[in-house]
């Protein structure tokens, strides 16, 4: 009866993951096919970037903002304090490029919550131009991105507009499985919900959006309480009747954790942070996954006593949900990473993304073990059932190993 009851449940799990896996392929070829239209005049843009101490590849990330082909663009770096080892590579950079505008804002300590809308808040106010792109520090994108996301941007009716995101490890194999769970999982979702019901959030790695959207909103206060700021910046925009727009700008992800124990911290941290932002949401993505259905599939095939239902003998029914559940998943990685994002891992280590996709749903279960406290970019917080956060302590100073904050 037990072998009965899983094997339904293993094939339940098997149907759900391959009509998500049939939107995915729709929600790829949608990208693919996208479009825009150039605006008649590429308008100044100031770009936020909030930094808190130095990670790896910070040079090369805040570079490639520096390199922007561009008409006229500023960037505005906000820390804390004078002391953040994060500002001698900016001032490298600004002798580099004298001729890029650039302003260091000093925000102090946080006031609010979240430390990085704190920042941001502080930096709007030394903004020059009307329109912002906030990007995190731990983000390396190409020349064109500006004039991507801006000729979007710049599209009547838009407020914001984001972007997907490739992973991109630094070492180690724990950063690489992160990284393509990150380029595959992730997007996967971005890219469902945009052909399903349309963007109605934003994505973190950047967040571009007009004064009169922000304005209409609340400002960077109304963020102020919120660990997935990007989701609620996104939601409120939508629910202001602003539209938000996926762009076709792909940029690249850095996984800055280079170790097991604290890639696995930050992945379940991030599920759970979407647990408190989208919860029926988040509680449906348990269907999603393939590999867990297909292992039990195969486990009950294996204590079941034949026959089942007049289908195939046990052990062959067993190994072929098992290899259906491992094809759709590489299918899945190659689709979403190399299709969509143009990733080379996903093509190369595609066959590695079904234990990646294993590995993705016991995140999701932990999301709703732990109790309500978590730790964020060097600090201690509980996070309530709304998704407000409350800070508790810091855990580190600024030093050389720091986020976006």
């Amino acid at each position: 009866m037990i072998a009965d009851l899983l094997l339904v449940v293993a094939m339940f799990g098997l149907l759900t993951s391959s009509i998500y896996l049939v939107l995915v392929l729709v929600g790829v070829a949608r990208f693919r096919s996208m479009a825009h239209d150039l605006p008649a005049e590429l308008l100044p843009v100031t770009l936020l970037k909030p930094l808190h101490g130095v990670e790896p590849r910070l040079r090369e990330n805040l570079e490639s903002f520096f390199r922007q082909q561009y008409p006229k663009f500023e960037i505005i770096f906000g820390v804390r304090n004078e002391d953040d080892p994060a500002l001698a590579l900016v001032r490298e950079l600004m002798q580099q490029y004298p001729e890029v505008q650039v302003e260091i804002v000093i925000s102090g300590e946080p006031m609010w919550p979240n430390a990085k809308v704190h920042n941001l808040s502080h930096m709007k106010a030394a903004a020059s131009y009307d329109y912002f792109i906030i990007s995190d520090s731990d983000v390396s994108v190409g020349p064109g991105y500006i004039a991507d996301v801006m000729a979007d941007l710049l599209q009547p009716g838009v407020g914001v507009v984001t972007c997907l995101y490739r992973g991109l490890p630094t070492a180690g194999f724990s950063a690489t499985l992160e990284a393509l769970g990150m380029s595959v999982e992730l997007q996967s979702g971005v890219l469902v919900a945009n052909t399903l019901e349309g963007m109605k959030f934003a994505l973190g790695p950047t967040m571009a959006i007009s004064s009169d959207c922000l304005e209409a909103i609340g400002g960077f206060p109304e963020l102020r309480d919120y660990l997935a700021d990007d989701f609620v910046l996104g939601n409120r925009a939508a629910a202001a009747g602003y539209k938000v727009v996926l762009s076709r700008c792909v940029i690249d992800h850095v996984v800055l954790q280079t170790n097991l124990a604290s890639s696995v911290q930050h992945q379940v941290r991030w599920s759970k942070s979407t647990r408190r932002s989208r919860p029926k949401g988040h509680l449906g993505t348990a269907l999603t996954f393939a590999m867990p259905y297909g292992i039990l599939g195969a486990l009950a095939c294996v204590i079941s006593r034949p026959p089942y239902l007049g289908i195939l003998p046990m052990p062959h029914l067993g190994l072929a949900m098992l290899l259906g559940a491992f094809a759709n998943r590489v299918l899945q990685c190659w689709a979403v990473g190399y299709v969509a994002l143009d990733d080379s891992k996903a093509l190369t280590l595609a066959l590695l993304y079904p234990l990646r996709d294993l590995l993705g749903f016991f995140f999701w279960a932990a999301s709703y073990f732990g109790g309500r406290e978590t730790s964020w970019r060097g600090e201690r917080y509980v996070i309530n059932s709304d998704g407000r956060m409350v800070r508790q302590q810091a855990l580190q100073p600024v030093g050389t190993k720091g986020l976006s904050a």
